[in-house]
């Protein structure tokens, strides 16, 4: 997960920005920055910029620091071109939900907070963000149905987050280790994955690197394991069924997989593993494949060239009936508190603002971001990087760069990141059938689903010891957020 040349620390970075009081024609322009696209009449102009010409902002350290460094210049441009004083915090991912939970509770603090799916348990707490999802809608296209899945909860009718982007949860491979076993476009199954990969680790001596650990990207690619099987945490309607029926009978096969997995071609190190780890082993020439973005290839992009132009990408891996499923790697979901409502105007037309500028955070985190707005109008004139000839909208701009990527080194083979092209295709949410809710976020975030795996494959439990467990678990955390009215679905 994380970008390795620079990985993000717990503490907080702080920059702020005190800026000159401008005058009334100058409060009056709504992203008129040079480089930077102008939306349109700005849907809450005047009210919050009289109000209180301060914006706070805490977003999670970027993976790939280059986006961190733009966003900061971006957020000051914003403002100095309004009138505002703004301040980013960057704080490490793992830390967000506990930040955030500690300004709830204090009432005060930063005035948009950027989370992943956790945002969904927040809800009660935060302003409801309708407004702006249907006037971004109304700029820029039809929202990403997935980010709408991450950001809406269809049981109180409330959009408690802004989702500006989202990241593609991939396989990285490396390249010559899989044409020496016979299989140069790397796995295109799960099964494949098992033996072959079991083959390199005997011949070549290098293991694949799938964690089952208490982290980020294990807790990922269970979920795309078990979808892959056809099973899931949940119905579309918010019920339990991890361990019901013939979703229990999959989920049960899954597990024994992920076994099989970790037996025939794993070590024991991947029951700890962190965020970083398989990025590591990668960039080490110790994994053969991982399930990550694609900022394990920009790190070695700079670490170890060599390396980078080894590794190369598929999409999700393929189960037993050929369902392929990768969950959402990372999602960029603004929250605005309820205590910043003397803000929340002022912290919406800067939201807008970045939506109409996001070709240039696309560019910026070298393709780590996609949008949930693809119909966004490219903006003209001087953006930073070479014009793409015919692209005229963010999914044609985002198709355009995957297949030909700006930033591949000098002799690097071109194409690298096609397969990713159809990545909205494939791609779900966390809760899939259904939406993200309170409950499967909880669920995600004590790693139930990584655990049932790792005591499988330990030999702590049986595979279905494992599901049974995993499935108490989850039935006892959506009972208590079905109490509180947040999610659908039958009462016990």
């Amino acid at each position: 997960m994380s970008y390795t040349r620079s990985t993000p620390q717990p503490t907080m970075r702080h920059r702020s920005d005190a800026l000159n009081s401008p005058s009334r024609r100058r409060i009056l322009q709504a992203g008129g920055l040079a480089g930077l696209a102008a939306i349109g009449a700005p849907l809450y102009p005047l009210r919050a910029l009289a109000a209180d010409k301060t914006l706070k902002i805490l977003q999670w350290s970027h993976f790939v620091p280059t986006y961190d460094t733009w966003f900061d210049a971006f957020a000051k441009a914003w403002g100095e071109a309004n009138g505002v004083k703004v301040t980013v915090d960057h704080i490490n991912i793992g830390d967000l939900v506990t930040a955030t939970t500690s300004e709830l509770s204090a009432n005060s603090g930063h005035d948009i907070i950027e989370l992943g799916p956790e945002a969904a348990q927040f809800t009660p707490n935060v302003m409801d963000m309708a407004d702006i999802n249907q006037e971004a809608a109304k700029q820029f296209g039809a929202i990403f149905p997935i980010t709408k899945r991450v950001s809406y909860n269809p049981v109180v009718k409330t959009w408690y987050a802004f989702c500006h982007g989202w990241t593609v949860d991939c396989g990285d491979y490396r390249k010559s280790l899989w044409d020496k076993a016979g299989m140069p476009n790397g796995p295109d199954t799960w099964m494949q994955l098992l033996d072959v990969g079991e083959k390199i680790r005997k011949e070549q001596g290098v293991q694949v690197g799938i964690g089952m650990s208490q982290e980020l990207d294990s807790n990922m690619v269970a979920r795309s394991v078990l979808w892959s099987w056809g099973a899931s945490v949940q119905d579309a309607e918010d019920n339990v069924i991890l361990g019901q029926g013939e979703n229990r009978a999959r989920a049960i096969e899954a597990v024994k997989y992920m076994a099989d997995l970790y037996h025939r071609t794993m070590t024991p190190a991947i029951f700890s593993w962190n965020a970083a780890s398989n990025n590591q082993e990668l960039i080490a020439g110790k994994a053969s494949y991982i399930v990550n973005s694609i900022s394990a290839y920009r790190s070695a992009q700079e670490a170890k060239p060599d390396i980078a132009k080894d590794v190369f990408f598929t999409g999700p891996l393929a189960g037993p009936k050929g369902d392929r499923w990768a969950n959402v790697h990372v999602l960029y979901n603004y929250i605005i508190p309820k205590f910043a409502k003397a803000r929340e105007d002022l912290a919406k037309q800067f939201i807008l603002h970045l939506a109409a500028n996001y070709d240039q955070a696309m560019y910026q985190s070298k393709l780590y971001n996609s949008p949930s707005f693809f119909g966004t109008p490219v903006p003209t004139g001087d953006r930073g990087y070479t014009a793409v000839k015919d692209a005229k909208t963010l999914k044609e701009l985002n198709d355009a760069w995957f297949a030909h990527d700006p930033f591949k080194l000098p002799g690097e083979a071109d194409g690298k990141l096609a397969p990713l092209v159809p990545a909205p295709d494939w791609t779900t949410n966390l809760g899939h059938p259904g939406y993200s809710n309170p409950a499967v976020g909880e669920v995600f975030n004590t790693f139930i689903l990584p655990n049932m795996m790792a005591k499988a494959a330990r030999g702590d439990l049986s595979p279905e010891q494992a599901v049974d467990e995993a499935a108490k678990q989850c039935a006892a955390i959506y009972a208590q957020w079905r109490g509180r009215g947040l999610i659908g679905g039958k009462k016990a």
